[in-house]
């Protein structure tokens, strides 16, 4: 059973059930497809901090995405 804990742009945080190796929730980042709007795994989480911190910080999020989405764009001023 999937609990989705935070949807944010094309983002979306789940806690997808127990790991069976250690009793731990599984925490996974998902991203919708641009055309068939269904969701698909993009990032397992080592824990819940990583999973935290990728929710706060949608940079990171983005720096964790597969598809080399830009991340952490600095002004040149």
């Amino acid at each position: 059973m999937t609990k989705v804990l935070l949807e944010r742009e094309e983002y979306r945080f789940v806690e997808a059930g127990i790991l069976e190796i250690n009793g731990k929730p599984d925490y996974r980042m998902q991203k919708q497809h641009h055309y068939t709007k269904r969701w698909s795994d993009i990032y397992l989480f080592d824990n819940s901090i990583q999973c935290s911190l990728a929710m706060e910080d949608l940079d990171y999020a983005r720096w964790l995405d597969p598809d080399g989405v830009p991340s952490y764009i600095r002004d040149d001023d």
